[in-house]
């Protein structure tokens, strides 16, 4: 029986891919301990225990950006942190360590490093997170899901994703999962999302052209996401939902996306082979538009910026796009020749490599 101890959180992108890997585990290993570390704060502290697995909480550890009174305890209580995670792997026996970034990924790092327990880092991001670039200068096992990532010893696995996406049929789905939103089972279909927190730009920018875009023939179901409400604007068959929880059959319904490009979206419109309008957000380190290079270079998709996002790109743009077959199609398979849907296979061999590696160390020579 084999431990395991999956670290990370705060955000979906990385507690997503920590759960596609903690279900293959238990799918292929029923047998198996998975342990996850994460904050109480992260959206960990909810999906964790929702799925059925053990959550250890630790404190949130933010990195220290300038020098002040918080840089200067850091270092006592990063200390005190893999002091306790080093426990942690002694008391459960955890054989190995698997991080995908965030809070809790970092002293899970340094404290496997310190056990002899093999780590293996997963960076979901074109551009890495403090915590993976740091923890990847102790171990050869990172796994990252765009190609070009600069980190050290990356090997590109992809980005693990849900069985509900690795799975879905969008062919056989598509007038069923069309049905499911109220829309006509034959109509070409526009998903627009800007993800769980919605995206102003794409909002506005495409709601407000709901009756031009309806009128060539085009329905639409629009996500909007909590934060950034978008007016109904009232136009049949222009459904518009603040939440949405299959999104597997918006995936299936739908013929072009307009979406923030967040690694997991990326994955999941490359993979499924979805022709995309990619609007990467502005803030941040700009880990979007990096996150959208590989796939918009393949020509699977369109980077758009917020700015753009105007009437008069509906019209010129976005309306002759999804009105025409050739070019969807061949959009599509250039996508998938992008994207993979085994991601979360891929990783699990390389924690298998990791593990086998050092039974290997352990044996006489």
């Amino acid at each position: 029986m084999t431990s395991y101890l999956l670290a990370g959180g705060g955000t979906a992108g990385h507690v997503n891919p920590l759960l596609a890997l903690a279900d293959l585990i238990r799918a292929e290993e029923p047998d198996a301990r998975i342990v996850v570390l994460g904050t109480r704060e992260g959206l960990e502290a909810r999906l964790v225990p929702e799925r059925g697995y053990e959550l250890v909480h630790i404190e949130r550890l933010p990195f220290p950006r300038r020098p002040d009174l918080a840089a200067l305890r850091f270092p006592a209580r990063f200390a005190r942190a893999v002091r306790r995670v080093r426990a942690l792997i002694r008391e459960r026996g955890i054989d190995a360590v698997v991080g995908f970034g965030g809070y809790a990924s970092a002293p899970a790092y340094r404290a496997g490093a310190r056990e002899g327990v093999p780590v293996v880092i997963h960076e979901a991001n074109a551009k890495p997170g403090m915590a993976n670039r740091l923890g990847a200068r102790s171990t050869p096992y990172v796994g990252v899901t765009f190609p070009g990532t600069p980190i050290r010893s990356a090997r590109v696995t992809g980005m693990p994703l849900r069985p509900e996406i690795t799975g879905l049929d969008r062919a056989a789905l598509r007038a069923p999962a069309r049905e499911h939103f109220g829309l006509d089972p034959e109509r070409r279909t526009l998903l627009v999302t800007g993800g769980s927190l919605g995206a102003r730009a794409i909002n506005r920018g495409v709601s407000g052209s709901a009756a031009e875009i309806v009128a060539a023939g085009i329905q639409v179901l629009h996500i909007w996401g909590g934060l950034t409400e978008v007016e109904d604007p009232g136009v049949a068959g222009y459904e518009v939902m603040p939440y949405c929880d299959r999104m597997d059959l918006a995936l299936a319904a739908c013929d072009l996306a307009v979406s923030r490009a967040g690694s997991t979206t990326v994955s999941e419109l490359a993979g499924l082979g979805i022709p995309s309008v990619l609007v990467p957000y502005g803030h941040g380190n700009g880990e979007q538009r990096f996150n959208a290079a590989s796939v918009v270079e393949a020509g699977g998709a369109l980077l758009v910026e917020d700015a753009e996002l105007t009437p008069a790109w509906v019209r010129g743009a976005l309306i002759p796009l999804i009105a025409d077959d050739a070019r969807l199609a061949d959009m599509s398979e250039r996508a998938r020749g992008a994207g993979a849907l085994d991601g979360t296979e891929r990783l699990l061999s390389m924690v298998r490599e990791a593990l086998a590696a050092r039974l290997s160390r352990r044996r006489p020579g």
